[in-house]
Formats: structure tokens, C-alpha cells, sequence
């Protein structure tokens, strides 16, 4: 059936949402305009028409997404900065929706091939993310953490268990508590007290 035409802007995050959906089933080689625009009722040149290209539609797509992350990382901690309880606010948030953490988890693995459209988008969403991830360690957990850690180790760590947990979520979410599992791994952070060879904090 034919959905009721709205304002343009409207629209085309129609689409968006639209194509999440379809590249979370169907991965991006798997994806089609022609699929994308049925799920809107338009035809392929009427998605076409905001989108010129299944390239430029999925840069749209992505970007789509981490703007609706980072709407939740810009949730004020102490000072208005960022905190790891913000991080595990998002770890939270996103298993709530499925849909795009399927997306993310299907492109982010296929973006691995050589020559996917996606690849730099993920290798320099991942490289931008690590050094920030770093510098929120860093101000609430110090210069070095359990096991003689650096936060420069520790947030390719952390974004290592989230992905992982997203990926098992996805396969069983009646066995994996994706958030408290998440804040569970903080705790090992955190635990500086309790870590064998380390002292307390000064």
C-alpha cells in the first residue's frame, strides 16, 4: 500500500529507516533500491530521486545511525562530559533496538571485504572512537588500570565486548543481558581495589 506522502525531509528519513531495515536482513551486497522502495511505496527512480545512488544511500544510512547514538552520548554526565555511565547508557538504549544493531552489526562484518562502500566509514568510525573512548577512561580511571592496562588498550577492549555482546544479543537475547553484562566488564575496570599487584587510588 502506498504511504501517505509527507514533506520531503520527512520522507527521506522514511527511506532511511526503510533501508535500515532492509540492510539488516539482506547485508548490503544482499540489498536492493528496488526492495528499499517497496517497503515506501515508491518506485526505484522515485527513492532514486533523494538518494542517487545505493552507495550514497547507505553513507545516509550510517550516518543516520550514529546520530541517534550519539543524541544519547550527548546525555550530560558529571560536568556535561561524557562517562563510561553513559557509554553503558547506550549499551542500554540500544537494546531497545534491534533493528539498528542488526544493521550495524551486518555492515560493520561485511565491511570487512575489500572495496566495500562501508570499509572507510568503519575503519575511521572505529580509529575516531578508540581515541575518544581512550580520554573518557583516562579522566575517570586514571593512567593505568587492573593488569597494568592503559586506557589506549583498554578502549579497543571495550568496544570489543560491546560488539561482542551486540553479535550474541542478536543470536540468543533471552540468554545475554547485553547491559548488565556490559556494566559487569566496567566493574573489572574499575576494580583497581581488588586487582592483584595493584594499589588504590592515591
Amino acid at each position: 500500500m502506498v504511504r501517505r506522502r509527507g514533506s520531503r525531509e520527512s520522507r527521506r528519513e522514511e527511506i532511511l529507516l526503510a533501508a535500515l531495515d532492509v540492510f539488516a536482513e539482506r547485508g548490503y551486497t544482499g540489498a536492493s533500491i528496488a526492495s528499499i522502495a517497496e517497503r515506501v511505496g515508491l518506485s526505484q527512480q522515485g527513492v532514486l530521486h533523494y538518494f542517487p545512488s545505493k552507495d550514497r544511500l547507505l553513507a545516509e544510512v550510517l550516518r543516520l545511525r550514529d546520530e541517534r547514538n550519539l543524541d544519547v552520548l550527548a546525555l550530560p554526565g558529571e560536568g556535561g562530559a561524557i562517562t563510561l555511565d553513559t557509554v553503558a547508557a547506550l549499551v542500554e538504549y540500544n537494546a531497545q533496538r534491534r533493528g539498528i544493531v542488526q544493521s550495524f552489526t551486518v555492515l560493520s562484518a561485511e565491511s570487512v571485504i575489500e572495496n566495500h562502500p562501508a570499509r572507510d566509514f568503519f575503519k575511521t568510525r572505529y580509529g575516531t572512537s578508540r581515541a575518544w573512548m581512550a580520554e573518557v577512561i583516562r579522566a575517570e580511571l586514571g593512567d593505568e588500570l587492573p593488569a597494568g592496562l592503559t586506557p589506549e588498550q583498554a578502549a579497543p577492549l571495550m568496544f570489543a565486548v560491546m560488539d561482542g555482546l551486540q553479535l550474541q544479543w542478536l543470536l540468543a537475547p533471552d540468554e545475554i543481558d547485553m547491559s548488565g553484562l556490559f556494566r559487569a566488564f566496567l566493574s573489572l575496570l574499575k576494580a583497581r581495589d581488588s586487582a592483584p599487584g595493584l594499589s588504590g587510588p592515591t
